[in-house]
């Protein structure tokens, strides 16, 4: 397996990782060490990832550009398009929704290869988007990841009415449900009551269901923090 100042290389990753799922199937988790994989694939030029503390101030000193509409526009220019195209190293992970108002690189003024977004309606946690971040963790080097949740989501407001919905939509609402009940419990119905509540949930969900973003919690080469979009104002806030 080849490296790149000490760490595996993409392309040797998935090889790697497909392996790596066919064993997990035959001899169970016991079968899967995260230690035998590396954290990041850090480009030469960029041996060290940023901090997860250093990400956050980044993310939030962006977001105040943006709602003063003082944007920088950073990352954006055709030299640095040529740069990332040979690889990428975002700074931090996003899971947010796919909410056509909430473009995390437009409301955090960054720019090409600065972050990496999964987006997915009512910012739901799924196994393919635990995969998406693993990857961004793992092999991308990323030390952030960021809930996103935001006001008036639609997607919690019809998990609140509990209806049925058409298609596959219904698969996006269960994925709240549980929040909502959560909420129900305390407060009623209150729509920003429960976006908060999924946006903790899905964090949760996320720390509960990976155990290699588990190591990296528990050694300190990642932070997972949740934060909710205002659509009025345009203000990101973290959430405790």
């Amino acid at each position: 397996m080849s490296r790149i100042n000490g760490f595996v290389g993409r392309r040797d990753f998935l090889k790697f990782a497909s392996v790596i799922g066919i064993a997990t199937t035959a001899f169970g988790d016991n079968f899967w060490n995260p230690e035998q994989t590396a954290i990041a694939d850090i480009h030469p030029s960029k041996p060290n990832p940023v901090s997860p503390n250093e990400a956050i101030i980044r993310l939030l000193d962006g977001n105040q550009r943006f709602i003063e509409q003082k944007r920088k526009y950073p990352d954006q220019s055709l030299e640095h398009l040529r740069l990332v195209a040979k690889a990428q190293y975002p700074f931090a992970a996003i899971l947010g929704c796919a909410d056509s108002r909430v473009p995390a690189e437009i409301v955090f003024d960054q720019g090409l290869g600065d972050l990496f977004v999964v987006r997915v309606a009512g910012n739901v946690v799924s196994d393919t988007v635990i995969g998406s971040l693993e990857y961004s963790t793992i092999v991308l080097g990323s030390q952030l990841i960021v809930v996103l949740g935001h006001k008036r989501c639609g997607a919690v407001a019809e998990a609140i009415k509990n209806e049925t919905l058409p298609g596959r939509i219904g698969l996006i609402i269960e994925g709240i449900k549980p929040s909502v009940e959560r909420i129900k419990l305390r407060t009623g119905d209150n729509i920003q009551d429960a976006v908060i509540a999924n946006i903790q949930y899905q964090t949760e969900k996320l720390q509960e269901n990976s155990t290699i973003l588990a190591k990296s919690l528990s050694e300190g080469k990642l932070k997972i923090v949740s934060a909710c979009y205002d659509v009025d104002t345009g203000k990101v806030n973290i959430i405790n």
